[in-house]
C-alpha cells in the first residue's frame, strides 16, 4: 500500500514541521519514505510545497507523479489551485479556510472557498478557530496534521501524538500543551468531518457546520447525529440548543448525539 501527499502553504505556516511529524512516525513505525526537499522557504510569504510518498514497500522517486496525490493538505485556500493537476481520481483536498493574503489582486475569499468546496472532495477547515481555542492562533499546522489524521494510513493517533512531542517538548510544556491540544481538536474535527462526508453530507455543510460549533464540543462520535439532524433539516435547533451549557455526564452526551 502506498499513499501520497503534497503539502501546501506559504513560508512562515509551518510546512517543515507537519513534515516532521509525518516522517518522523513513518520511521518509527517502518514504513518507507521519501519527502522531496521543502520549496519556497527562502523568502517568507513565497509559495512552499513539499512532496512525501510512504508506502510499506521500497519508494523509487520522492516526487509524486501528476495524478497520484491521494491527499494535498495546505494550510492556505488558495495555495490548493497550484497543485490540482498532482491530484489522484478519488484524491482528497484538505485546506485551511484562513487565506494569507500575499499578492495585492488576492481573489475575494468567498470563491476561494467555494472553489475548494466544489472539488469531488474537498473539506475546508477553520484552522485558526480551533487554534485559538486551543490556546495559540498560531498552531493552525498541528490542527490540520490532527484533521488529516483521520484519513492517513500506516498510523495510530498516538504515533502522530508522539512525534508532535518530539518536535515542542524542547520548546517548553506550555507550547507542548498548546500543540498537543490543537493537534487533538484538528483530529476530532477531522474525524467529524470524514464521518459526515461518507455519510453523503456535501462538503459545503460539512463547512458550515463545523465552523459554527464550539472546536472543544467537536467529536468523530457525534457523525452519526450530526448527518441524521442535517438530513433531517433540524441541525439549527440542535446548534441553538447547544449554545446553552452541556450537561455533564450521559445527559450532555444524549444532546450532543441528538
Amino acid at each position: 500500500m502506498k499513499f501520497d501527499i503534497i503539502i501546501a502553504g506559504v513560508g512562515g505556516q509551518g510546512i517543515l514541521s507537519v513534515a516532521f511529524i509525518l516522517d518522523n512516525a513513518c520511521m518509527q513505525r517502518g514504513i518507507h519514505i521519501k519527502q522531496a526537499e521543502v520549496h519556497g522557504m527562502a523568502q517568507r510569504g513565497g509559495a512552499v510545497q513539499s512532496h512525501l510518498r510512504m508506502s510499506d514497500q521500497p519508494v523509487l522517486s520522492d516526487l509524486v507523479p501528476r495524478g497520484a496525490a491521494d491527499l494535498i493538505l495546505s494550510v492556505e485556500p488558495l495555495e490548493v489551485n497550484r497543485y490540482l493537476a498532482w491530484l489522484a481520481p478519488g484524491g482528497l483536498v484538505l485546506s485551511n479556510a484562513e487565506p494569507e493574503v500575499n499578492i495585492p489582486d488576492y481573489p475575494p475569499l468567498e470563491a476561494v472557498h467555494a472553489h475548494v468546496l466544489g472539488l469531488p472532495r474537498g473539506l475546508l477547515v477553520d484552522a485558526k478557530a480551533v487554534a485559538r481555542a486551543a490556546g495559540n492562533v498560531r498552531a493552525q499546522n498541528m490542527v490540520l496534521t490532527g484533521a488529516a489524521s483521520p484519513f492517513l494510513p500506516f498510523f495510530t493517533p498516538e504515533d502522530l501524538e508522539a512525534q508532535v512531542e518530539a518536535l515542542f517538548t524542547s520548546k517548553g510544556e506550555k507550547m507542548l500543551a498548546l500543540n498537543l491540544a490543537a493537534f487533538r481538536m484538528g483530529r476530532e474535527l477531522g474525524l467529524l468531518s470524514k464521518g459526515l462526508l461518507e455519510r453523503g453530507i456535501p462538503a459545503t455543510r460539512i463547512f458550515a457546520l463545523t465552523r459554527q460549533l464550539q472546536p472543544a464540543t467537536m467529536s468523530g462520535d457525534h457523525a452519526a447525529g450530526w448527518a441524521e439532524a442535517l438530513a433531517a433539516g433540524t441541525a439549527d435547533a440542535r446548534l441553538a440548543a447547544l449554545e446553552a451549557p452541556i450537561p455533564s455526564g450521559p445527559e450532555g452526551q444524549a444532546l450532543l448525539r441528538g
